[in-house]
């Protein structure tokens, strides 16, 4: 069987849009020694495949970082083939998404990378067998309770800004790789005090909690299956759940409603509004946030301009695209972009 897609990403998209086979959304991650990536992925992906499983997963000889939906009938015999696939995958906790519509993925991607996170660690002596302690979610509320405790954000500051902890702390970087740094300098007072770092669904700030460890810090502690299990567990055990707004996630749902209360804004009009989309013109494609109102007037477009842009004859689109990277600001981090869209008076 060939060991990649061969069909037009367009076509399968529209295919899952229009299939109503229930599917379940979940993501997972492990640290672990890969020998050789390649052949691991290779075998994956015949496995996968076998099995109707879309997604995005990444793979390096530090582990595996998987985001996926599974067909919800096979989605018992997906984890008895996981977890039989290597020792260390055995019984791996799997993050199920916490609102889903069964349409997060229209395709397999499974990539080999240098890292399955991009964190700019160079130092020989760093070791992510030791990292901080898991804190569940009575583990962290209970330590969130405590006024001394610093909870620290390992997102994005798009993810940040649509939803995050009570008394969470932004790192105000692009990049994970610069967070670190920044979280070791912002907290170089504090090396006695608890700590809890956080991410989506954990993969983030666990090897944010061994690098704050391997920078000398004392009492580190990491949200086990970050924002997507806690919110799950506390669902489960009746607890208060300390998490307001939406959890973004990286997919083609964008995020995932974790409580009623709207904290983010409108990048164009300034309303209330916590909803990310991609603008529309496919020399552009900017993620921000865009309100009802705002979308009919922009006709889902970040700008004025973009939006005379998508009404030009195709064949000028397309002369004008040349050379363009066309995702460039697809997920874009930089806070810098967004002071650039159109606002309305």
């Amino acid at each position: 069987m060939a060991l990649h897609n061969r069909v037009s990403r367009k076509e399968l998209k529209e295919r899952i849009l229009q299939d109503n086979t229930p599917r379940t959304t979940l993501s997972f991650y492990c640290y672990f020694k890969i020998e050789d990536p390649q052949q691991f992925r290779n075998n994956l992906y015949r496995i996968f495949s076998e099995l109707n499983v879309l997604g995005r997963i990444y793979i390096a000889h530090e582990g595996i970082n998987a985001q996926i939906s599974v067909p919800s009938a096979y989605f018992n015999q997906f984890k008895t083939t996981l977890y039989q696939s290597d020792q260390a995958l055995n019984n791996l906790r799997l993050n199920i998404a916490v609102d889903d519509d069964g349409k997060s993925f229209y395709v397999l991607d499974i990539k080999v990378r240098n890292k399955i996170v991009a964190d700019g660690i160079e130092d020989p002596a760093f070791n992510m067998a030791n990292k901080g302690k898991y804190a569940d979610a009575k583990k962290f509320n209970d330590l969130a309770a405590d006024s001394e405790t610093i909870i620290i954000d390992m997102r994005n500051h798009y993810e940040f800004e649509v939803g995050h902890f009570e008394n969470a702390i932004e790192i105000p970087s692009d990049t994970f790789r610069e967070q670190l740094p920044m979280a070791v300098e912002m907290m170089e007072q504090h090396k006695d005090k608890n700590i809890i770092m956080y991410c989506t669904g954990g993969i983030r700030c666990e090897k944010a909690s061994a690098y704050m460890l391997h920078r000398g810090f004392k009492n580190v502690f990491h949200l086990e299956g970050g924002i997507i299990n806690y919110v799950n567990k506390v669902k489960e055990s009746g607890l208060a759940n300390k998490f307001h707004g939406k959890n973004f996630v990286f997919d083609q749902r964008l995020g995932e409603r974790v409580t009623n209360e709207i904290i983010a804004k409108c990048h164009q009009c300034g309303k209330p509004a916590d909803t990310h989309v991609n603008c529309v013109n496919d020399a552009c494609h900017l993620l921000f946030i865009q309100c009802e109102e705002c979308a009919k007037e922009f006709e889902g477009c970040c700008s004025y301009d973009c939006k005379e842009f998508i009404h030009l004859p195709e064949d000028q689109q397309k002369e004008q695209r040349s050379g363009i990277d066309l995702g460039r600001n697809v997920f874009n981090k930089a806070k810098s972009r967004l002071g650039n869209l159109s606002i309305k008076s």
